[in-house]
């Protein structure tokens, strides 16, 4: 009875400690996301439309939406670059290399607006020598394009790695012992490893890159129709004292995000590829 009594007891624990946690995650995403939605649509589906409808939205949520594509697409080959880099090659400084690549992940978005906005700002050497040639930096979409592949920079990067780790040297051995060349040896030995890991690692930078705040903020100048992409359309609905239309382009954002995360999802499912 004892030792019935005690092989049940951490059954009871782990179901509790279980209620306790999914409580947590409901309280801290459920709850939110839900007022989230509820606040966006609470006026009628007509009155959410003509929110998110709006020009000045509409343009910043487009303005959104390519920068982060362009930036998703350049990460899916630089990453995967850096990547290959950082697991076959053995160099002086690959350890700190590796490190910087995180350093997005660890100093706050607004930080690095400003780290860019003091290189390529008006002011800056740089930032006048590529305004003498006509292609203004800071308060311009490059500032944007440029901030947005700063915070997402790990996220191909750490896909792919893992990918490249669990790759047997020796069948690019046998390709070329096979008479493949070095490209050839590639395409068929690691780019089919390689290519859903990477896709995986850019779907969810293009997530990331649609809700980036504080670096846009500082770099982008904000100018509505122009440089003013939806997250800081948001803020300023917010200052305005329009909650609704910021809740509206909200759920649009929201519902973007979910639905990238779930495709890398399936993606990482279905190919077996660990997100690192």
């Amino acid at each position: 009875m004892t030792q019935t009594a005690y092989a049940l007891a951490p059954g009871r624990g782990q179901r509790l400690i279980g209620a306790l946690l999914a409580l947590y995650i409901v309280l801290l995403v459920a709850i939110p996301l839900t007022a989230l939605v509820h606040a966006g649509i609470s006026q009628g589906i007509v009155a959410f439309f003509e929110a998110v409808w709006h020009p000045v939205a509409r343009a910043a949520l487009w303005l959104s939406f390519w920068t982060a594509l362009l930036v998703s697409v350049v990460n899916a080959f630089f990453g995967t670059a850096c990547a290959w880099v950082l697991v076959r090659y053995r160099f002086t400084g690959r350890g700190t290399l590796s490190a910087l690549v995180d350093l997005p992940f660890a100093i706050p978005t607004l930080v690095a607006g400003i780290m860019i906005a003091i290189m390529y700002g008006p002011d800056a050497f740089l930032g006048r020598f590529f305004e003498s040639h006509g292609m203004p930096i800071v308060f311009a979409k490059p500032g944007i394009v440029l901030a947005l592949l700063f915070v997402t920079l790990p996220f191909v990067i750490r896909a792919v790695e893992p990918v490249l780790l669990e790759i047997d040297p020796t069948e690019e051995e046998a390709a070329l012992v096979l008479g493949a060349g070095p490209w050839k040896a590639f395409t068929t030995v690691y780019l089919p490893a390689l290519a859903p890991a990477a896709i995986s690692g850019s779907i969810r930078s293009l997530g990331r890159a649609l809700g980036e705040f504080g670096a846009i903020a500082v770099v982008a100048g904000n100018i509505p129709m122009r440089t003013q992409a939806a997250p800081v359309y948001i803020f300023g609905e917010i200052e305005s004292g329009a909650p609704h239309s910021a809740a509206a382009l909200s759920v649009v954002l929201l519902l973007l995000a979910v639905s990238l995360h779930a495709l890398a999802r399936l993606l990482e499912r279905k190919t077996g590829v660990r997100h690192g």
